[in-house]
């Protein structure tokens, strides 16, 4: 007896983590190296609400446990964007036949400051915190780098540097 394939659902969250400077932090695809992106992932069930799958995604790709370390949940905040896109061919074969498009809902989760980050090695090889518009450069997906670019919109000006002692 085999067990029924289960295909990912095509709604997702894109989770842009930031600091107040407008640092950004993007992680590394183990499965693509040198495609760098913000977290994201899949519901696990069509009722999942969008919040928890930030929540689950987050800790799941960073270890960043949003509700704990100093990461209140007040600091995941849905920024009301959402993108349809054509997953691409590479990963298509992961979703039912015949979807062929995605909706990935748009968040930012702001951190006092750069964390450290414990990434899943099977998911991620590496991590980066970047200026908000090098990050946008840095993403290999249209919809993660005009994410990132909006990124302003959703913070008041960052704080103005130390002063030199």
């Amino acid at each position: 007896m085999s067990e029924a394939r289960t295909y990912k659902i095509p709604e997702s969250v894109l989770v842009v983590i930031h600091t107040p400077a407008r640092d950004v932090l993007l992680i590394e695809r183990a499965d693509r190296p040198g495609y760098w992106q913000s977290v994201t992932g899949s519901k696990d069930d069509p009722d999942e609400p969008l919040f928890e799958t930030c929540v689950r995604e987050v800790a799941e790709e960073t270890g960043i446990t949003i509700g704990e370390g100093g990461v209140a949940p007040a600091a995941l905040r849905d920024w009301g964007l959402a993108n349809v896109y054509e997953i691409y061919p590479v990963w298509r074969h992961r979703y039912a036949p015949g979807v062929t498009h995605n909706t990935e809902h748009v968040f930012g989760l702001t951190l006092p400051q750069r964390m450290p980050v414990r990434l899943n090695p099977r998911e991620h090889l590496r991590f980066e915190w970047l200026p908000w518009r090098e990050a946008a450069d840095r993403c290999f997906s249209p919809s993660n780098a005009e994410a990132i670019l909006q990124l302003p919109r959703f913070l008041p000006d960052p704080p103005p540097p130390a002063a030199a002692p």
